[in-house]
């Protein structure tokens, strides 16, 4: 599917951010299989902030698990994505591997999806707990129904990523890493690697930290 895939790029994300994007997030357009579609940049979340809480259905297994618990003894990484997103699908196979090997480290992942189901179905929570078991998923796939969650965390994008420590303060949001479909760069998870990483060594999280970039979150009208 991935090799099908066909991506125009007006310009990449070259610049470095110190969690503030100032101001509203930038979209830009991309053109997957002659079709445009908004290419969005994350919002920023500041240091420290304490994770907002939630409680929402796991499409894993069909029942409601809360942050409180989810969270990691170490560390908890919450993932903003989606079913079809190009974005998310680029970089599924390196999201599995590293959540495997991080969580047997104590730094839990939990993946969340907000968008309006209506207009886009194939986000739908029974094809949500389809993707989760084909996949392999080795973290709970959760449903925002009311997008209050994304809201929250003023998620922006498709994937969109947040890393907190083991009191659940923020001290990552951004990047995956410099890969993107089409840029022909390797999906390694480097950035957030080095954040997981230096939380596990007690040390100094990046200063410089790039936002995520992908399919804007669709919100319901």
């Amino acid at each position: 599917m991935l090799g099908q895939v066909v991506l125009s790029v007006q310009r990449h994300w070259q610049k470095k951010c110190r969690f503030s994007f100032l101001g509203k997030p930038k979209t830009e357009i991309l053109v997957i299989k002659n079709q445009q579609m908004a290419l969005t940049e994350s919002n920023e979340f500041k240091t420290g902030t304490i994770a907002p809480d939630f409680t929402l259905i796991n499409t894993v297994n069909n029942t409601f698990l809360s942050l409180a618990q989810a969270k990691g003894e170490k560390g908890t990484v919450i993932m903003f994505i989606c079913n079809h997103c190009p974005f998310v699908i680029h970089v599924n196979t390196a999201l599995v591997q590293m959540a495997n090997e991080y969580q047997a480290k104590g730094i839990q992942f939990i993946a969340v999806s907000s968008n309006e189901i209506e207009n886009y179905p194939e986000d739908r929570p029974e094809l949500m707990q389809q993707v989760a078991k084909e996949l392999n998923y080795p973290f709970p796939y959760l449903y925002d129904e009311s997008q209050e969650v994304a809201k929250a965390y003023d998620a922006a994008c498709t994937p969109d990523f947040y890393v907190f420590d083991a009191h659940l303060k923020s001290v990552y949001h951004g990047q995956l890493d410099d890969a993107r479909p089409g840029n022909g760069k390797p999906v390694s998870g480097q950035d957030i690697r080095n954040v997981m990483d230096n939380l596990l060594e007690n040390k100094e999280v990046l200063e410089n930290q790039k936002p995520s970039v992908g399919c804007g979150i669709k919100w319901r009208k």
